[in-house]
């Protein structure tokens, strides 16, 4: 959503008894609200992001009590990313409140309260920033002035200290808690009234601390939650135990849209401690984020239950064979690389490429493979559902509690007022957890035990054989260069089933906001350009992991402009700065016939010069151009997603046996303003790890429609020794930008740019992922 021109709305509710156990008789409580009055072509960039849209009208609830305790009400999901503790650190940076005595409460799902909940799209923070900066100075000032009326002086005579008002003359003070009841009798100041504090004045915001790439930071408040993290009392989905709770695990098909036939749940019956078995049932394709169906088994302790599902006995109906049924990875793979040497859909277009391919001194191709992945968060999905008195309650890990309490809803038909979801920690999301299935299969085995709550637990295996997948998918690039090494021509064909056939009949081409994932947004200067799609039907649910499209699309073609300057004779950096071209904004993405993530394009165009300035920090800081010796390399890659920007460089080794070594990562990335410092480094380091197992390591692979991996014994991920011995980040600040995304932007370029490093080090080129035993062959 672009905030350039919304009006913000913001309301004293003390007295309206919306959040229930806050509001008080002495007590401020101030909510802030986007209007909803906006123009049709601004309200469109938050609702075209997701499948399905929102309702652009978020809330922000800050409350102080009379003992000065402040509480801000966070309504977007934590997972790891921080964003609890940043999204609370710019509220009480901008009110200047005492960090110790600042408390963050969790919101329920409850989307006419709250607005959009829904945790993807590395938006919370670039979507919330200024809301919660806004409403915090709404709140500094009603406590400035009345402070200013109890001792009858102009409100510009008293000034805001750390959890206190003073007045400057006299030096006189009133803590936070003595204002708030005096602050709650107030009238909100209207938008033109706010003034937020200068960069000099914030002790939190865009302030870093701990020990960065060497050099000691500054102090930095404390996460939120850390000391309850480490210690064992948060509340994860997984620590949920209410008194009387029955368990619960299902069998699920083997195969996407299978159906069951015949159950016989006698032995099943008969294991110590089971319960009952409840049939589930399914929607079959497409799926949406609905169950796939199967067979339950309750029991008083998860262990029983598991054991009881040993024990079924269930012939499926697995569909025709030469349909899901009949899915093997290879197969597939073979099928798409044979399609995508022939013509497809054509997304965009620019000159001749047909005649500047037959002019070329030089013709360059290459075909890449990027496999299925799940997204396998260390917590697996879990959920507890109590359905009593008509009403129902979840406590769950989710990442979307609107679409959870709607699952909920039209599952059990209730209205949806009659249902709550708490919205637990997440340990770990990456996208899985924003389909709620696990959550709506927990809601229909309660229905069975009204009165009594259910946990159900999937266990790992559960996780990775009934994934919403990572597409597999298949780019195949073409281009030709002039006699001096210059690329005048660059056709590009990528392949991959759709998100989108989870939401309705398979399309067999990608969505448009598929292709605006560093498709059709592909920067380069060349002046004969063809995109083009062909089709790839899906087999498996497909569901957003962690950067979604542009994985595959960055791998492929920061892999193939490494290609066209190793054909060049060119060093890479030099030549990726050259296909750049000069400094512009690409403005071929408009809101009709493209993708900005859900963002204006014109507050957020492609800015190349800032793809040309993290390519120039990441190659500067790790010392490209010099020697290496022999089996040691560099690698580069960089990449434009959630309106961020990237640039990786690896410094690898090899040796004889094919033992691959990573000595550093530098990582380059401008995102804008930067809120809280500290977790955009963590996320930058976090996105170079797990692009190393999606490189090196990560595969889902099918045979007759089943997964064949089923843990981490087979689906692998990195472990201590394939990590860098040294992650480097480097953060450009550029305050005066539109702040952009942070969790997902640092992913897509990784595995590029380790690859492109291990060309440099053995001149082997790797085309296909996972690398695996590539570099022993």
């Amino acid at each position: 959503m672009s905030h350039s021109d919304e009006k913000l709305l913001l309301a004293n509710v003390s007295r309206r008894g919306l959040l229930k156990g806050l509001a008080g008789g002495s007590a401020l409580l101030l909510a802030a609200r986007w209007d909803l009055g906006l123009a049709n072509e601004q309200a469109q960039f938050g609702a075209g992001a997701m499948p399905g849209g929102w309702v652009d009208d978020p809330n922000v609830f800050i409350h102080i009590d009379s003992g000065g305790v402040v509480t801000i009400v966070n309504n977007r999901a934590e997972m790891g990313q921080g964003i609890r503790t940043s999204l609370v650190m710019v509220a009480a940076d901008e009110l200047g409140a005492d960090w110790d005595r600042v408390r963050a409460r969790q919101a329920n799902a409850d989307q006419d309260k709250y607005g959009n909940q829904n945790t993807d799209g590395s938006r919370s923070m670039r979507h919330w920033y200024d809301p919660m900066r806004r409403a915090a100075a709404a709140a500094r000032l009603m406590l400035e002035q009345a402070a200013a009326n109890q001792w009858d002086v102009p409100v510009h005579e008293v000034k805001t200290d750390i959890h206190k008002v003073v007045h400057t003359a006299t030096g006189r003070e009133l803590g936070f808690g003595e204002l708030a009841k005096a602050a709650r009798e107030l009238d909100v100041p209207g938008r033109d009234a706010l003034v937020l504090k200068s960069a000099s004045e914030l002790r939190f915001i865009g302030k870093e601390s701990g020990l960065i790439n060497g050099e000691l930071k500054s102090a930095h408040p404390k996460a939120i939650d850390g000391e309850d993290i480490v210690t064992g009392k948060a509340v994860f989905g997984g620590d949920v135990d209410l008194e009387d709770t029955l368990y619960a695990v299902v069998a699920r098909p083997p195969v996407y849209g299978a159906r069951v036939k015949s159950v016989d749940d006698s032995d099943a019956l008969k294991v110590t401690g089971v319960k009952k078995v409840v049939r589930i049932e399914g929607t079959g394709q497409p799926a949406a984020f609905s169950p796939l169906g199967g067979v339950a088994v309750v029991a008083s302790n998860t262990w029983a239950a598991m054991e009881g599902r040993r024990a079924l006995k269930i012939e499926w109906d697995r569909g025709p064979a030469g349909d899901n049924a009949g899915y093997t990875s290879e197969a597939y793979r073979e099928a798409l690389e044979k399609r995508a040497q022939s013509p497809g859909k054509v997304i965009r277009q620019r000159g001749d490429v047909e005649a500047a391919l037959e002019k070329a001194d030089t013709r360059v191709s290459a075909t890449y493979y990027m496999p299925h992945m799940a997204q396998a968060p260390m917590e697996p999905p879990v959920a507890v559902v109590r359905i009593r008195d008509g009403k129902a309650e979840a406590w769950a890990p989710v990442q979307n509690p609107r679409a959870t309490r709607e699952g909920i809803a039209g599952v059990l038909e209730m209205d949806l007022e009659n249902v709550t979801v708490h919205q637990t920690l997440l340990g770990g999301g990456f996208g899985r957890k924003s389909k709620p299935d696990f959550v709506t299969e927990a809601a229909q085995v309660a229905k069975a035990f009204e009165g009594q709550p259910v946990k159900l637990q999937w266990s790992r295996e559960d996780d990775i054989h009934h994934a919403y997948f990572h597409a597999v998918s298949v780019d195949h690039l073409e281009a030709g260069l002039d006699s001096d090494g210059k690329a005048t021509s660059w056709r590009h064909r990528t392949l991959s089933p759709s998100i989108a056939s989870l939401f309705a009949p398979d399309p067999k081409h990608k969505a448009e906001f598929e292709l605006g994932m560093g498709f059709n947004t592909m920067p380069f200067s060349i002046p004969a350009i063809r995109l083009e799609n062909p089709p790839a039907s899906a087999h498996v649910r497909i569901g957003w992991f962690r950067s979604v499209y542009n994985l595959p699309h960055a791998w492929a073609i920061q892999s193939f402009a490494h290609e066209l300057a190793q054909a060049a004779g060119r060093d890479h950096r030099d030549y990726l700065l050259e296909l750049l071209g000069p400094d512009r904004e690409v403005h071929n993405l408009t809101v009709g016939d493209g993708w900005n993530y859900g963002e204006d394009p014109d507050m957020y165009p492609i800015d190349t010069a800032r793809m040309r300035r993290v390519i120039e920090r990441a190659t500067e800081e790790a010392g490209w151009g010099r020697e290496t010796g022999k089996g040691r390399g560099l690698g580069l890659a960089f990449h434009h997603s959630f309106v961020s920007y990237t640039a990786v460089v690896f410094d690898v080794e090899v040796d004889d046996e094919g033992e691959l070594t990573i000595h550093r990562a530098d990582i380059a990335f401008d995102c804008g303003p930067q809120a809280n410092p500290e977790r955009i480094r963590a996320q930058m380091e976090g996105s170079v790890v797990m692009g190393i197992g999606v490189a090196l390591k990560s595969e889902v692979t099918f045979e007759d429609g089943v997964a064949q991996q089923g843990n981490f014994d087979k689906y692998l991920i990195p472990r201590m020794p394939d990590a860098p011995k040294v992650v480097r980040v480097h953060l450009i600040d550029n305050p005066d930008d539109a702040m952009g995304g942070v969790g997902e932007p640092g992913f897509p370029p990784v595995a590029p740019a380790l690859c492109n490093a291990i060309h440099a080090a053995t001149g082997k080129r790797i085309r296909r992922l996972p690398v695996g035993d590539q570099l022993k062959a």
